[in-house]
C-alpha cells in the first residue's frame, strides 16, 4: 500500500503544533497532516526556548528526518514558518532528501523585513498593539495579564529569533518549486514576487483576500494551493 504524501507544517511566531488545527478537516485523504513544533511551547513547554534561527532550523530538520516515510513530502510555513521553511528546505537539499515543493505564506521573503522594527524589544503595551495589528492573537490573551505574561516570552523569543537571523546572500536558492501566498491587505503583499529570487525552479504566487492571518479565512483554498490542486488564476 502506498504511503500518504507527508505535509509538514511550520508554525508562525508564538504558535505551536495546534496552530494549524483549523486546516486539518480540509486536508485531502492522501496527505498526512504533520504539524511540527519548536521547543518552549505546546507539547514541548518544558524545553528551553531556542535563541537563534540556526538552532530552530536544525530542530525542525531533525523532526522531519525522524518522521520521514521515504515518499514525497511538502513543507508549508506561515510567517516565521515561511522564513524557517526556506532554510529548512535548503538544509534538506544538502542532505539529499528535499521536499517536492515549498509553500510559504504571510511573508514576502528575505530582504523585505523592516530592519528597524524590533518587536521583541517593545514595551508590553506597544507589543500588544503590534500583535493586534498583525492579528492571530485573541483578545482573551491580550486583555488578560496572567495569560499574556505566559505567552509574551514565547512570542518575544520567536520575534528575536527572526530579528537576529543571519541575512541570506543573493545566491541563496533552493532547487525545488516554490509557491507563495499572502493576504492582499498585508503591508508587504506587493513584494510577494520577491520569493522567486530564492528558487531556481518554478515559482507561483497567490493573493487571497485578507490581512496577515488571512489563512483562517480560506482554509479550504489554502489546502488546495498547498496540495497543488487549485485551478484558479494566480492573482485575483
Amino acid at each position: 500500500m502506498k504511503n500518504k504524501t507527508q505535509l509538514f507544517l511550520l508554525h508562525f511566531g508564538g504558535g505551536n503544533c495546534y496552530s494549524y488545527q483549523f486546516l486539518k478537516p480540509h486536508v485531502l485523504p492522501d496527505f498526512d497532516f504533520l504539524p511540527l513544533e519548536l521547543p518552549g511551547r505546546g507539547k514541548r513547554i518544558q524545553e528551553q526556548l531556542l535563541s537563534n534561527d540556526l538552532e530552530a532550523v536544525q530542530d525542525l530538520v531533525s523532526q522531519i528526518l525522524t518522521l520521514r516515510n521515504n515518499d514525497p513530502f511538502l513543507i508549508f510555513g506561515h510567517s516565521m514558518g515561511a522564513s524557517l521553511g526556506l532554510r529548512v528546505t535548503k538544509k534538506l537539499e544538502e542532505l539529499g532528501d528535499p521536499p517536492t515543493r515549498l509553500i510559504v505564506a504571510g511573508n514576502a521573503g528575505p530582504g523585505t523585513e523592516k530592519e528597524d522594527l524590533r518587536r521583541s524589544e517593545m514595551t508590553d503595551e506597544a507589543f500588544k498593539n503590534e500583535l493586534r495589528a498583525l492579528g492571530g492573537v485573541s483578545n482573551e490573551i491580550l486583555n488578560n495579564e496572567d495569560i499574556f505574561s505566559f505567552f509574551a516570552p514565547i512570542m518575544r523569543s520567536d520575534f528575536r529569533l527572526l530579528e537576529n537571523s543571519e541575512k541570506l546572500s543573493s545566491n541563496f536558492k533552493i532547487r525545488i518549486p516554490l509557491v507563495a501566498v499572502m493576504g492582499d491587505k498585508e503591508e508587504s503583499a506587493g513584494e510577494i514576487q520577491n520569493w522567486k529570487n530564492f528558487t531556481s525552479n518554478d515559482f507561483k504566487y497567490y493573493l487571497l483576500p485578507g490581512n496577515h492571518f488571512f489563512i483562517h479565512d480560506h482554509p479550504s483554498t489554502l489546502i488546495k494551493i498547498i496540495c497543488n490542486q487549485y485551478d484558479r488564476p494566480m492573482v485575483f
